[in-house]
């Protein structure tokens, strides 16, 4: 699965993408980011407050009961405004 973040979260992860393999009960969005924070720093502080990050799952806007596998692309990113 190819994770990429944006924004804040890049800044506070220090990556803007990377590869991960999580454990198969990691079914769907809620469980994808219960377990990065489960990963400990960064990602437990990134991930604060998760209720206003957005994801968007192979480039399509998704809910946190959203499925993800393997071959996803999944984007973290904060609320964005437009103007």
């Amino acid at each position: 699965m190819h994770i990429r973040y944006f924004a804040w979260l890049r800044q506070r992860i220090g990556v803007a993408e990377e590869t991960v393999s999580p454990p198969g009960e990691v079914a769907d969005v809620a469980g994808l980011m219960a377990w990065l924070k489960a990963r400990g720093a960064p990602y437990d502080t990134a991930f604060e407050p998760d209720e206003v990050i957005r994801v968007a799952i192979n480039q399509v806007y998704a809910r946190r009961d959203a499925p993800v596998g393997p071959g996803d692309e999944v984007a973290f990113f904060p609320p964005v405004t437009g103007g």
